[in-house]
């Protein structure tokens, strides 16, 4: 069974006390959650209750908001796709940091907020993820020094969203290409080979990457049985008279209703 939505294993004592109180939306917390989400981003540990939390803070107190709060935040949904995190997230923030007002295109422009234009490209990579397009999600991490500085301040991010994608591969497919998944897992040579054997634990053929089953990617026949009864009265034909007076037939289903016993 997995673990609830509203819960986190590292979740600090002093933050549960606040998610569970009235202090969840007191102003004055906003600075506890802070820097929350920033030892989230050095210890590689995740709570997303605690940051909808800090986001909805932010809607009530926008005088408090932290442009790099935002993007942290933002940044940890990515690093555990492809659960609905960051789209959580990002309906928590305000519609002009939402759409670009300097372009009618999706991506964003440089007349763009800073917020906005951060948003948006971090949305890019959302989509990206999404789409299964994993080549080309490390192709447009690469293309912009934004990007960079985004994900600066997460510690391991690379490597969180290579574990990501491999668990996404695994429920998806038995082998694989190696010349496919080193662009998918945006790595080559020896650290390709040692993340595959040591870290996903899948083999090595040649050029050919095996998969072990799991219940995700094995094809299996699925059979559903299904026991349905039937009231044997209801399937007695209608006289003439109830066909012809409709309102004496549902006069007798509910006086068949009050005779059944409870």
């Amino acid at each position: 069974m997995g673990i609830p939505f509203d819960e986190a294993p590292d979740r600090p004592e002093h933050i549960n006390d606040i998610l569970n109180g009235l202090d969840r939306y007191n102003p004055e917390t906003t600075g506890v959650f802070q820097d929350y989400v920033s030892q989230q981003c050095e210890d590689r540990t995740y709570d997303c209750y605690a940051n909808l939390a800090l986001l909805k803070l932010y809607q009530f107190n926008p005088h408090l908001t932290r442009d790099e709060t935002i993007t942290n935040i933002l940044v940890k949904a990515l690093t555990v796709f492809p659960s609905p995190d960051f789209s959580l997230c990002l309906h928590l923030l305000p519609p002009y940091i939402l759409t670009p007002f300097a372009t009618a295109t999706s991506n964003p422009a440089a007349g763009d907020a800073p917020l906005s234009e951060a948003v948006q490209k971090l949305n890019t990579l959302n989509n990206l993820l999404a789409s299964a397009a994993y080549s080309q999600f490390w192709s447009t991490l690469d293309s912009d020094d934004l990007y960079a500085d985004l994900t600066a301040d997460i510690s391991g991010f690379d490597e969180l969203m290579r574990v990501r994608i491999a668990v996404t591969i695994s429920q998806a497919v038995r082998e694989v290409e190696r010349g496919v998944l080193e662009g998918w897992l945006n790595q080559g040579g020896a650290e390709f080979e040692k993340f595959v054997k040591e870290v996903c634990g899948w083999e090595i053929e040649g050029k050919t990457v095996k998969v072990p089953s799991n219940k995700e990617n094995k094809a299996e026949g699925t059979v559903i049985r299904e026991n349905v009864k039937f009231d044997r009265e209801s399937f007695l034909p209608l006289s003439v008279q109830d066909m012809l007076n409709p309102r004496a037939e549902f006069s007798r289903l509910i006086k068949r209703a009050y005779e059944q016993p409870a």
